[in-house]
């Protein structure tokens, strides 16, 4: 069963999260992403990543990936990386409906937007991976920090506390509040008002807002993948996480 859906709404693309409720990131939905990426790189001319109604997405699949020997893992996380890279550096504009609670995971799909919208019922996004043991992955890191100040950003990834849309929106994590019912039409909305703009200029604008973090990330991310990977095989951090993957 496909763990994404393809959309069309008002020549805007609808990329949707269906992995089940909590649209958990397992290996099927990277290699899906990925190659959706692919597909609709050249023709796309606007893009919106949605959820479910429960979560937008509740982080990796703790479950699956806990099943991985290092090698495998270490694999996956290659995979993750480049999809959340592509995501980011996807040449046209990009916003993240959030319609259900994003955690860890899910909040880094939301970054790798240019605008992120989110219902007011009561859904909870952040970046919890302190508890259980592992950093915020490096790129999400880059992203967050080129999103808010710096002590917010220090804030949310030391404290791995989960908050609410309210103070989602006054520190600049999304961009607007809005009702349940509206909220998919308003990130589609936005971002066809950016695709009706010059494509040329606003794909080198586009390239302009994302190269620094993508250079220093690509100097980085092998490095960084294997101390992500030290770190998760640790046997502490292993019963922890086996911890978290039972509220799954």
């Amino acid at each position: 069963m496909s763990t994404i859906r393809i959309d069309e709404i008002e020549n805007i693309t609808v990329l949707r999260l269906k992995n089940g409720v909590t649209n958990a990131i397992n290996k099927e939905m990277v290699e899906e992403l990925s190659a959706s990426l692919s597909q609709l790189r050249e023709n796309c001319r606007g893009l919106v990543l949605a959820g479910g109604d429960k979560f937008f997405s509740i982080g990796l699949d703790l479950p699956q990936l806990l099943q991985l020997q290092r090698k495998e893992m270490d694999m996956f996380w290659q995979r993750f990386d480049q999809v959340l890279l592509d995501l980011y550096t996807f040449p046209v504009p990009m916003a993240a409906a959030i319609n259900g609670h994003a955690v860890a995971g899910g909040t880094i799909l939301a970054l790798t937007a240019t605008h992120r919208f989110i219902s007011d019922s009561r859904n909870l996004m952040g970046l919890n991976e302190v508890n259980i043991g592992v950093p915020v992955p490096y790129l999400a890191d880059l992203m967050l920090r080129q999103l808010i100040d710096e002590r917010t950003a220090d804030e949310i990834v030391l404290g791995g506390e989960l908050i609410i849309p309210e103070k989602a929106e006054a520190i600049g994590l999304v961009n607007e509040i809005v009702t349940e019912d509206s909220l998919e039409a308003r990130a589609v909305e936005s971002v066809r008002a950016l695709a009706l703009k010059p494509q040329h200029a606003m794909r080198l604008i586009l390239e302009n807002r994302t190269e620094a973090i993508r250079r220093r990330f690509e100097r980085s991310r092998d490095a960084k993948r294997a101390a992500m990977m030290q770190c998760w095989f640790r046997p502490d951090v292993q019963q922890m996480l086996a911890e978290a993957a039972k509220k799954f």
